[in-house]
């Protein structure tokens, strides 16, 4: 019984300081006002998890990291991004972004299709022919990103926009994709 006071009085002490030192960092750690952000991200090509944090020091450079799940394909990407972020004094809470990265990701299948024209005497005829190919692809490219978001003053939430255009390598083929998303993220 003695050891269990005293071990509850140890693990009181502890949360408090460890309160104290939360709060200190939140006052003199980045300007977004948070440290760390977890929440989900829903988008035109891609949903899933974001974490946002903000690297040591008063400079506003975040590292983001999303899982993504894209339905049309049927595959995931992995996406990294540094960021920088920029108050807008005129709006306590809200901040401008901007950055680069990367991303790997697989997707399961494509379907395409072949177009062959003939003719026959003086008309034309056209036929297609579909096919879907079912085996894995592994993709990489390249991430650009630009976006604002708000941290409410009194709640542990961050709200974000965002437009992250993309250039992607798919089994030999390149293409150049634009996503828009809006984010919710718990603050700590």
């Amino acid at each position: 019984m003695k050891y269990w006071c005293i071990g509850t009085v140890a693990l009181g002490l502890l949360a408090t300081s460890e309160g104290a030192q939360a709060q200190s960092k939140k006052k003199g750690g980045s300007g977004a006002g948070y440290e760390t952000g977890i929440g989900l991200r829903g988008g035109g090509w891609s949903s899933g998890l974001t974490v946002k944090h903000f690297l040591s020091g008063k400079n506003n450079v975040a590292v983001e990291g999303l899982l993504t799940r894209e339905y049309a394909a049927r595959g995931g990407r992995l996406t990294l991004l540094l960021e920088k972020h920029k108050a807008i004094s005129d709006f306590k809470g809200l901040q401008f972004y901007y950055g680069a990265g990367a991303h790997i990701g697989s997707y399961r299948g494509r379907y395409y299709f072949e177009d062959v024209r003939f003719r026959r005497n003086k008309d034309k005829y056209y036929y297609r022919q579909y096919w879907y190919d079912d085996a894995n692809y592994v993709v990489g490219g390249a991430d650009l990103i630009l976006g604002l978001e708000y941290k409410m003053e009194d709640l542990p939430f961050v709200i974000g926009v965002d437009y992250k255009p993309f250039f992607e390598v798919f089994d030999g083929y390149t293409g150049f994709y634009n996503d828009a998303a809006v984010s919710l993220r718990f603050a700590f």
